[in-house]
């Protein structure tokens, strides 16, 4: 594996445990708000949801920018 692949796949997963972290965060603070059960774990997973659609498209404009 060379290392620019493995700097690839650390940052994926990187960027997964940030969306994770941040879906978790989401989801505690719903809930110290009142939120239900299932609201809550919408709110999280919405949360994680767009971390990782910020963090494709953050990757996808400097993939093109260091081309």
């Amino acid at each position: 594996m060379s290392d620019h692949t493995a700097i690839v796949l650390l940052t994926c997963a990187l960027a997964a445990v940030i969306a994770l972290m941040c879906g978790t965060a989401a989801g505690y603070l719903a809930r110290r708000d009142g939120a239900s059960y299932p609201a809550a774990c919408a709110r999280a997973a919405s949360a994680a949801a767009r971390a990782l659609a910020l963090a494709a498209a953050i990757a996808g404009a400097l993939a093109v920018l260091l081309r």
